[in-house]
């Protein structure tokens, strides 16, 4: 069968049409996970979905399954999908653009009249981003068995609030059970969120896997005091001491390439101009390709802990979530690989350095992703940016690969 292309104008009005639901003064998006924007825009992608044929489910931590039927029903899916839930001042192309190419794959089956011996299923995950609700990837999580389903029902975001309640609350607390989940094959189409295509000038990127992750909570307790009447050699400063800690991140993640780490939270107590900070509560993201040089990186942390600890402040680590580093199914990346080829793209092999819903799918599917460019290489902003013609090469080989899998009849 000859290699297909998407509809350019239909994928990139969806997108825009989509980026108007929590759109930022400055382009971005705000739709946090289970917020009233989250439940606007899954409510549009559920009608434009029925609309293209798809019958429509619910599960119980409110991932949605969009399903275009195949020949043969008792056949698993091939499947595809992504997220639609943003960073506070995310952009228009972060997972959204994943749910809409698998859309507009449909709608292009749909206009080619093309059938597939394998259905065909969409999947909307629940928060993962991880930015209202931690940790990340809760729907995929749970579908893959990394959380129960309570505990994560059971989550709360900085006010209190309950997921499970939530999900209530915008209608999207559904029947289907979390377990069963089975795919043929999986595809994510992302943009890359990181520098690489672009510095190669390659238009597609052909995942193989994804690297490992561990994220921690810190608190760094010292003793609150006058700024002005303690003198600085009797200070126990828990600010300083997280200045410290931040650099000894840095430190690690530089001493094993290409490992990286970041601290993006920080919490200052009690947050007044005249008083020397008493605790300081923080996270901290470490991640490599590697697990062994993970492993250090978690030993070297725990190393500076005890180095900081000694200067006095007391240092509380919490390492609540740890996946190790993916790798995708040789069958599922040389159909992306395949297809690339088949539609003229160039290419490249290359790791997600991202955290994605399809690292949990491999657990019990064979998975794949496929990346595309985006501007200097920025995402988790409103400034983050890709072209039409980029969008449209993604989601081609798609379409491409997910046809080689669910076998057209």
């Amino acid at each position: 069968m000859e290699a297909l292309k998407i509809n350019s104008d239909r994928l990139w009005d969806s997108l825009m049409v989509m980026a108007k639901i929590g759109g930022t003064a400055k382009g971005g998006c705000c739709r946090l996970a289970l917020t009233d924007l989250d439940k606007q825009g899954r409510e549009l992608y559920i009608k434009w979905a029925e609309e293209a044929g798809c019958t429509v489910k619910v599960d119980a931590v409110g991932n949605i399954m969009c399903t275009r039927p195949g020949e043969d029903m008792s056949l698993p899916p091939v499947g595809t999908g992504s997220h639609l839930d943003t960073q506070p001042t995310g952009g228009k192309f972060d997972g959204v653009y994943g749910v809409l190419a698998g859309l507009e794959v449909v709608r292009t089956m749909n206009d080619q009249g093309i059938k597939t011996k394998h259905p065909i299923e969409i999947s909307v995950w629940t928060n993962e981003e991880g930015s209202r609700f931690a940790p990340a990837m809760m729907g995929s999580g749970v579908v893959s068995g990394r959380f129960t389903l309570q505990e994560i029902l059971d989550t709360k975001d900085v006010d209190g609030l309950r997921l499970g309640d939530e999900l209530e609350r915008i209608g999207f607390a559904g029947e289907t059970p979390v377990t069963g989940r089975q795919f043929h094959a999986f595809f994510e189409t992302h943009i890359e969120q990181g520098p690489y295509l672009e510095a190669e000038e390659k238009q597609v990127g052909v995942v193989t896997g994804g690297q490992g992750q561990r994220w921690y909570n810190a608190v760094l307790t010292g003793r609150e005091s006058h700024a002005g009447t303690t003198p600085m050699h009797l200070r126990s400063d828990a600010l300083i001491a997280s200045s410290q800690l931040v650099l000894k991140v840095e430190e690690i993640a530089k001493a094993h390439p290409p490992g990286c780490g970041t601290v993006g939270f920080m919490q200052v107590m009690p947050n007044s101009r005249n008083t020397i900070p008493g605790e300081i509560s923080m996270s901290i993201d470490l991640r490599h390709p590697i697990d062994e040089e993970l492993t250090k990186m978690d030993e070297a942390l725990k190393s500076a802990i005890k180095e900081i600890e000694a200067t006095g402040p007391t240092i509380a680590l919490d390492p609540f979530w740890y996946y190790e580093p993916i790798h995708f199914n040789e069958d599922c990346v040389n159909a992306v690989r395949q297809a690339t080829v088949d539609l003229g793209y160039s290419h490249m092999d290359i790791i997600a350095g991202a955290g994605h819903d399809a690292c949990y799918v491999s657990d019990f599917a064979p998975t794949s992703m496929i990346f595309t460019p985006c501007l200097d290489g920025i995402s988790h902003n409103e400034i983050e940016s890709t072209t039409q013609e980029e969008c449209e090469g993604g989601c081609s080989v798609l379409l491409n690969a997910m046809l080689t899998m669910a076998e057209v009849v």
